[in-house]
């Protein structure tokens, strides 16, 4: 089945802006790189409405005046929740009127850097938070790009595992090109390696819902997430939040266990004007009325014990307002650059030189380049990348990468600043303003709490009463949601530590 959110019925222009700087600028697939002709899909069938959803309207009055569920939003009580922490998927669970069983929502605010939350701007995240509990910080996978780490969520995979590599990038097997804001690329199911959790959540029965979430509509198995809305820019969040209700809403039958969606609009702000403006911290807080009034309309259907809310971010954003540009020309010359076949994964190069091309020599020019500024970026090969970055084992990886520092640039004198965007991201996964956020409530992080009161090791609690937990990568969320679901039994492996969840949440 499929829901509403339909691609406009005519595309935007593709960006005349040089490919290697455009990454993310108006959204993804808000419009169709220079080479397609093709237009979106604008076939699918309309969403549930809300109108369908009969009998419930005076059971949401009934609870919205009870103030038990408003003490439960803003105290988040310390005692073990009435269901298990690691719950059985088949049972049935009640919030007084209805049954349900046990959920799991993950919403991703794309661009939310983890340190935005320090700005004074999301009292009702951090009041999430504070009777749930939050991660320090999430470290994405690299390249810190939008693509690769939203199915690195979604499968628990590095990109060398995964094989969305970049946000665009040259596959040398198929001798194609993937373009992240090209339908025709983005949605062909070959590109995409791994099982997403939808898929996984499919294959033990349950019903999922995918509200925009980056990444292919079915994968190459053919599965099917149950509810799908494509992606469509500049949706309001009042109306991403009736759809989530929508599906909340449905009968038992019908009803989603698991639902992924997907807001950029922040991340859209910080390109557009850097992670300092003014217009960041109005998304910032636009953002935050969007999840109290997610978990407001939760708690007023008393499914706090029920549902576990995940708020994430694929990655942050860094200041590119005035950097310090560094010309592959002055290293290369016009000569090197000539020899430069394909050039992925802005705001990196990873360079393919022509089969004609003495490789060695440029390779060697570029390393020592990079030996003379170390300060400004490092030169890799697949032998010499840092293995934390888990970025070598795939012939999707260009075999040279050049990986700028925060502060710098990677550009020519023909392109210079053109299009150049205030904010980016795509640089060291372990720089601080590169780091994503991880707040979760619900009746997981409610008995976290309880385990924490217990002698549990590896929660701090603060003294405002939050639950912070050291910093951890994102691979490891596809495991915590097959956990909380109940279907570790179907779960496929993953580059995430085995029992990482486990060591934390034991008794």
């Amino acid at each position: 089945m499929s829901s509403s959110g339909l691609f406009p019925s005519k595309s935007r222009p593709p960006s005349s802006k040089p490919r290697n700087i455009v990454e993310e600028e108006e959204g993804l697939l808000s419009g169709l790189h220079q080479g397609s002709k093709s237009k979106p899909e604008s076939d699918v069938p309309n969403a549930w409405s809300r109108g369908k959803i009969v009998g419930t309207a005076a059971f949401f009055i009934a609870l919205l005046v009870s103030g038990a569920f408003f003490r439960t939003l803003l105290h988040g009580p310390l005692a073990r929740s009435s269901h298990s922490l690691w719950y059985d998927g088949g049972d049935l669970l009640s919030n007084g009127t209805h049954d349900f069983r046990r959920t799991v929502l993950i919403v991703s605010i794309d661009g939310l850097r983890a340190d935005y939350l320090d700005r004074g701007l999301t009292p009702h995240l951090l009041n999430i938070s504070k009777n749930g509990l939050r991660a320090k910080s999430m470290r994405p996978i690299f390249p810190t790009l939008t693509f690769p780490n939203h199915w690195a969520l979604m499968t628990g995979l590095y990109a060398e595992s995964h094989g969305i590599v970049a946000n665009n990038f040259w596959d040398p097997v198929t001798q194609k090109e993937f373009w992240y804001n090209d339908i025709n690329s983005a949605w062909d199911p070959s590109w995409w390696f791994g099982e997403p959790m939808w898929e996984t959540a499919g294959k033990a029965g349950l019903i999922t819902a995918n509200l925009m979430w980056p990444g292919p509509p079915k994968t190459t198995s053919g599965a099917t997430s149950t509810y799908f809305v494509p992606w469509k820019d500049k949706v309001p969040l009042d109306n991403k939040l009736d759809q989530i209700l929508d599906w909340i809403d449905l009968p038992l039958e019908f009803r989603p266990q698991l639902i992924m969606a997907y807001e950029p609009s922040l991340d859209q702000a910080g390109h557009q004007k850097g992670p300092k403006s003014a217009l960041v911290n109005k998304t910032l807080s636009e953002v935050d009325a969007f999840a109290r009034n997610l978990q407001t309309s939760l708690a007023s259907r008393n499914l706090t014990s029920i549902v576990d809310i995940i708020f994430v971010s694929d990655h942050g954003m860094t200041d590119t307002s005035d950097p310090e540009l560094v010309y592959m020309d002055d290293i290369l010359g016009a000569d090197g650059l000539a020899q430069i076949e394909h050039e992925d994964g802005w705001p990196s190069m990873g360079l393919r030189f022509r089969e004609s091309a003495n490789a060695t020599h440029l390779v060697g020019t570029l390393k020592a380049a990079a030996g003379a500024n170390p300060e400004k970026f490092d030169v890799y090969t697949h032998e010499t990348m840092p293995q934390r970055y888990h970025f070598w084992r795939s012939e999707r990886i260009a075999p040279v990468y050049i990986v700028p520092k925060i502060g710098y640039v990677l550009t020519t004198k023909a392109d210079g600043t053109t299009g150049m965007s205030k904010g980016s991201h795509g640089y060291d996964n372990e720089e601080t303003s590169m780091q994503a956020m991880f707040i979760a409530h619900g009746p997981f992080s409610t008995d976290v709490k309880a385990l924490h009161q217990t002698g549990n090791k590896g929660w701090h609690s603060t003294s405002g009463g939050a639950y912070i937990m050291d910093r951890f990568q994102n691979v490891e969320v596809y495991s915590l949601v097959m956990k909380l679901l109940g279907i570790e039994d179907y779960a496929t492996p993953t580059n995430g530590t085995l029992g990482f969840w486990d060591k934390y949440l034991s008794i």
